[in-house]
């Protein structure tokens, strides 16, 4: 059983309500449709996939968010179909979408942002996705784990975090759904995320935040290293608290990491097959970039997660993929631990500067056993770390993604 990063109960966002419902996307059953609406117009940011092939919601929002957004008022998510690789047809059922939802809500179409999760290259089913629009506007609530719920695909189970915070001002508070299990990689992952605040931002903290938060963490987990088409982070600010915050704010900076840091480690422990929830930690770096760029590596190699999987303290592998990552370090100055649990410092010392310490195998196997292991890798050049946070590879991973499509 790996590692579980619990989901967070949202106490609610003020001005904020979302939907949940089946549409006939999935042929379970299932939650696969989801709306979240402000009752104010919210300042808007977002992050997107680095992927030179992007899905058409990504375009359109990509579009929309440009320089900042301060009107938007809602976010429309389907299921089912990725619209990627659908061409000039997949924009206009995108639009066609927000013209839907735009309409029964009674606001403009350009304040409407769209989100899609499934199989590249299907065109939307765009009379479900209209009867999803239409139960959705016909039943906001406050229930996000319902819409949390319809976003997911190979999940196992809904992603939400909540964060309260008390300042001279006032409270505000930050809240946030996330889907994602496999094709997740740096630069984001097949994953989505929808992070709202009802403190007041300008579009450049927005922004700003944003990315900041996102660096940290959703540009910092690993499952299986394949980046996806839809990958979309939005924010959005609707100042109904009446607390104003900047992106130099601690406190909702703070906040704002908090969420995604949660949504994102939720994502990793739910991962396609996962038996390992892995934190690599990677110090004595000249630059925090060389740090980043090592604990990558590490963290995508196959032959490493593989030797997590089969609970093999194997350290060449991990001391090898470090040494291909692109960085210089001199090889005589590293020394690795390994440690039970998430985020753990210190733990047994497989390799200290450069030599193996002659470990008992059974300390190792005793802490490969874990489900939540932390390995350490100082590169005694520097001052400078990084986290990534990965997983093994398990027989089911591939099992789960040889018949996806079916």
């Amino acid at each position: 059983m790996v590692h579980h990063q619990a989901a967070e109960h949202i106490a609610g966002v003020s001005g904020f309500q979302v939907a949940g419902v089946h549409c006939g996307l999935k042929a379970s059953g299932a939650l696969d449709f989801a709306l979240i609406v402000s009752s104010r117009p919210c300042v808007a940011a977002g992050v997107f996939t680095t992927n030179v092939v992007k899905a058409a919601p990504v375009l359109i929002g990509e579009a929309r968010l440009k320089g900042g957004a301060d009107g938007v008022r809602a976010v429309v998510v389907n299921t089912g179909s990725a619209n990627a690789v659908t061409g000039e047809a997949g924009l206009r059922d995108a639009e066609q979408t927000l013209e839907w939802a735009a309409a029964a809500l009674c606001i403009a179409p350009e304040d409407v942002l769209p989100l899609s999760t499934g199989v590249i290259g299907l065109p939307l089913p765009m009379e479900r996705i209209k009867r999803g629009v239409e139960m959705a506007a016909a039943s906001p609530a406050e229930d996000w784990t319902a819409a949390a719920q319809a976003i997911t695909t190979t999940d196992t189970r809904p992603k939400t975090a909540f964060r309260r915070v008390q300042t001279p001002e006032g409270v505000f508070t930050v809240a946030g759904i996330a889907k994602g299990a496999g094709m997740i990689a740096p630069n984001m992952a097949t994953m989505l995320a929808v992070i709202v605040t009802d403190a007041t931002l300008t579009p450049a903290d927005a922004d700003s935040a944003l990315r900041d938060a996102t660096a940290t963490t959703f540009n910092r987990i690993v499952v299986d290293g394949d980046m996806s088409t839809n990958d979309t982070v939005l924010l959005l600010a609707n100042g109904a608290s009446g607390v104003t915050v900047s992106a130099r704010s601690a406190p909702f900076a703070g906040a704002l990491e908090s969420v995604c840091r949660s949504l994102a480690h939720q994502i990793v422990s739910d991962g396609e097959g996962v038996t390992k929830f892995i934190t690599v930690s990677v110090c004595g770096a000249t630059t925090q970039a060389d740090a980043v760029q090592i604990a990558h590596t590490i963290a995508t190699s196959a032959l490493v997660k593989t030797a997590f999987y089969g609970e093999d303290a194997n350290w060449g592998r991990i001391l090898a993929a470090a040494g291909r990552a692109g960085v210089s370090f001199d090889p005589a100055c590293v020394s690795l631990h390994i440690a039970e649990g998430v985020e753990q410092s210190g733990g047994l010392a497989l390799l200290l500067d450069g030599a193996p310490t002659g470990y008992a195998e059974e300390s190792a196997q005793a802490i490969m056993r874990a489900d939540a292991i932390t390995l350490t890798l100082d590169l005694g050049a520097g001052a400078e770390s990084a986290l990534v946070w990965t997983t093994d590879f398990s027989h089911d991973y591939v099992s789960i993604n040889a018949d996806y499509r079916s």
